[in-house]
């Protein structure tokens, strides 16, 4: 059965430009089944685009108070974006325990070293002087550390979805600071692919590049197909920061997916203890 749904909002909790009831009305008009919220974090610590240490608690209870206030309307789930900077930020599911999520999604945003650190998908001159100064300007020695932290959080970490896997693609269009065609580079996707179907979780096609300006989603096609042989789970996701762009490039990931070789989609569902893989037929979602 054909479900609409989607795991990844940011709200103003975090850097997002709507909040929480503004994005539930907005998802009911266009048809969802099931909304998951997930408030970037790095708990206990923040950056500017992360729900702050002291609104976190408040986060959590006005999200599942709303899911009970629109139970009969749509499923609302309680989650976290979850930065991947070891030591501070493991995205585990002991550590946030305490807060009760439904779910965790997995994430690397960050790249550091001895002289200092930088965000992969931040502005042009960010990740430009990012790999100037922790890499000497090797644009291929910051993308197997971006990869290297991935594999290390799928090995460490205890969460349920994978985010933008590939988004330190982001800048290159720009930057042209490594070749996607390269051997090493798809020496690296094989390994993450490997590593991602040891971890046992779901990859997200994450339509967000295509909200803001990008020609592609997240992960590459040559990407999906590994992560299709290596029979990984997937879901599309927005990565909305705007309640409006809740689907927005939706149809596009279903044909990507259907074009590396899948014929499903995964959700998360509560089966009113915990959350449960469901599978529908990616055919259904093919217009």
């Amino acid at each position: 059965m054909k479900i609409k749904t989607n795991y990844h909002t940011h709200t103003t909790y975090c850097d997002g430009k709507d909040n929480p009831e503004q994005i539930i009305s907005v998802a009911l008009d266009k048809g969802f089944s099931i909304l998951g919220f997930s408030g970037h974090t790095i708990n206990p610590l923040a950056a500017d685009w992360h729900i702050s240490a002291k609104e976190i608690d408040s986060y959590v209870k006005e999200i599942k108070f709303l899911a009970q206030k629109y139970i009969n309307q749509i499923e609302i789930l309680c989650g976290f974006e979850v930065d991947y900077l070891p030591p501070f930020s493991i995205p585990h599911a002991n550590t946030y325990e305490n807060l009760a999520p439904d779910y965790l999604i997995g994430s690397v945003h960050y790249i550091v070293g001895d002289n200092g650190w930088f965000t992969v998908d931040g502005p042009v001159e960010e990740v430009s002087d990012g790999i100037k100064n922790l890499f000497r300007g090797n644009g291929k020695l910051a993308v197997q550390a971006y990869f290297s932290l991935q594999r290390e959080m799928l090995l460490c970490g205890k969460f349920d979805i994978i985010g933008h896997i590939d988004v330190i693609r982001k800048r290159n269009p720009v930057l042209q600071f490594f070749d996607e065609t390269e051997p090493w580079y798809r020496r690296e996707l094989k390994e993450t692919a490997k590593a991602i179907a040891k971890a046992d979780v779901i990859v997200e096609i994450n339509t967000g590049g295509l909200l803001r300006g990008a020609k592609d989603a997240y992960p590459s096609v040559d990407f999906l197909e590994m992560i299709h042989e290596q029979n990984i789970p997937i879901m599309v996701n927005s990565d909305a920061h705007l309640a409006q762009n809740l689907d927005m490039g939706f149809d596009f990931a279903y044909k990507r997916a259907l074009e590396a070789g899948y014929k499903e989609l995964v959700s998360l569902k509560s089966d009113g203890k915990k959350l449960c893989r469901h599978f529908h037929p990616l055919q259904d979602y093919i217009s």
